[in-house]
């Protein structure tokens, strides 16, 4: 009796251990990879790309409502800690949210470094500068302040062909003097944009406004004073 009682445990276990492994095999279960985690132990770059950039930075890095990442010119331009800096802390006064945890964003200060290692390795060429010495990021460390006055010349010489000559009209680049427009860019992202241009939309970058006549940095600052004045 006891012998037979010993006999349908060990099967009624074998059936048990049976059945979840074979569960592991059902089809349609996710495996390992596939199953859901937490958003703070998510560290594929696609993943944290998808859900964190690409509504306003393009599915690819392109054509999206913000500066396109996908653009090696812009990745000359930046280095990793400003990278870093800007997705964790945002930029104040734009639509560009902070990130980091510790701004009341989503992501950890890891995620944060993968993201700027995948825009990194993804997009980022070598050879942009073609013999050209970028210049500096922002004003204030080795750039020096825009002036108004002469920034309006500046503007009619190097983007009036695009912008015409009073900012507001749309015969090719639209109106860069647009209130909703100049609200929602810093000086930092004007700036940016006059040196690298926007090649997902034809805007040429500091060398190339006028044919064979590079912008100097103190025009470049010039020409982004007299855009920010306009901003109520």
């Amino acid at each position: 009796m006891m012998l037979g009682r010993r006999i349908i445990t060990t099967a009624a276990t074998l059936l048990l251990v049976g059945l979840s492994a074979s569960c592991d095999r059902l089809p349609g279960k996710p495996d390992e990879a596939a199953r859901w985690k937490p958003p703070s132990e998510v560290v594929a770059f696609d993943q944290l790309y998808a859900e964190n950039c690409s509504g306003c930075h393009g599915a690819d890095g392109r054509l999206g409502a913000a500066r396109p990442l996908n653009d090696p010119l812009y990745l000359a331009l930046v280095n990793d800690e400003t990278l870093r800096q800007v997705i964790a802390q945002g930029m104040p006064n734009t639509a560009m949210p902070p990130f980091a945890q510790q701004q009341g964003g989503n992501l950890t200060n890891e995620q944060i470094k993968l993201v700027v290692q995948g825009i990194r390795s993804l997009w980022a060429q070598s050879g942009q500068l073609q013999g050209s010495a970028l210049p500096p990021y922002e004003t204030g460390k080795t750039a020096r302040s825009g002036d108004v006055t002469r920034g309006s010349l500046v503007y009619q010489a190097y983007c009036a062909q695009c912008h015409e000559p009073d900012g507001r009209s749309r015969p090719k680049g639209g109106s860069i003097l647009d209130q909703n427009y100049l609200a929602l860019v810093s000086d930092q992202s004007l700036r940016t944009t006059v040196i690298v241009g926007r090649s997902d939309l034809g805007k040429p970058d500091w060398r190339n406004n006028v044919p064979g006549r590079p912008m100097t940095p103190q025009e470049i600052s010039d020409v982004v004073a007299w855009i920010a004045s306009h901003r109520r």
